[in-house]
């Protein structure tokens, strides 16, 4: 079992979380609420990396973070190594693969609550500020916490992206994902076998709670 592999991976999950969480629930709850020309460009926008070949994603975000792009020579003037092939390359691109998997749930949340509820805190005097507050977080929190369980099991898994963006640098770059390619290349069938139960594990995991929480969702809006 290759634990450093582990490790990072789960660092990368909690930092893809801590960044992308905040900026969704901010797009979630604007593409819920409000109606506007272009929301569906938007979404279409948001949803790309779900119908994108992880390698075609991953080889548009190579050539936007190597040396020959405006952001790849800008993150080399400040600090002084590239982005592509490093821990915070591999970061920025896990927070854009991961758009769908927080915005979509967090979107649905917000969606399911009722708009009276709005109007009713508005009426009674509370700002937009205490409204989203007291009434909207603890009515979509099922939404929110289906986007955090998505994000953190698909950054787990995900590989191609990775292999594409990152490589395979031990104590960097190399995730759980790539460690198993890694050991099926060398014909290490224990590991890789070892290293995959656990990934299952965690998707099943995954999944059991995304399906309660979905539940929870429709339940309300249905309401």
């Amino acid at each position: 079992m290759d634990w450093a592999a582990f490790r990072l991976s789960v660092e990368l999950g909690l930092w893809t979380l801590a960044l992308l969480l905040p900026a969704s629930v901010w797009l979630g709850r604007f593409l819920a609420i409000r109606s506007f020309r272009g929301r569906g460009f938007i979404e279409a926008a948001v949803a790309l990396p779900l119908v994108l070949p992880p390698t075609v994603v991953g080889f548009y975000l190579l050539l936007a973070f190597g040396t020959g792009s405006p952001l790849g020579r800008a993150w080399e003037a400040v600090a002084e190594r590239g982005l592509a092939f490093s821990f915070e390359g591999l970061l920025l691109a896990s927070v854009l693969v991961n758009l769908p998997f927080a915005v979509q749930p967090i979107q649905n949340g917000f969606a399911a609550v009722p708009q009276r509820l709005r109007e009713a805190g508005a009426m009674s005097g509370m700002t937009p500020w205490t409204v989203f507050r007291r009434v909207e977080l603890p009515l979509a929190w099922p939404g929110i916490a289906t986007a955090a369980v998505l994000t953190f099991a698909h950054t787990l898994g995900e590989f191609g992206v990775v292999l594409m963006v990152g490589g395979s640098i031990p104590g960097e770059t190399r995730t759980a994902a790539i460690a198993i390619y890694d050991r099926v290349q060398a014909f290490d069938d224990r590991g890789a076998s070892l290293m995959s139960a656990v990934l299952l594990g965690v998707s099943v995991l995954a999944l059991g709670l995304t399906n309660t929480l979905s539940r929870r969702v429709g339940r309300r809006r249905n309401g």
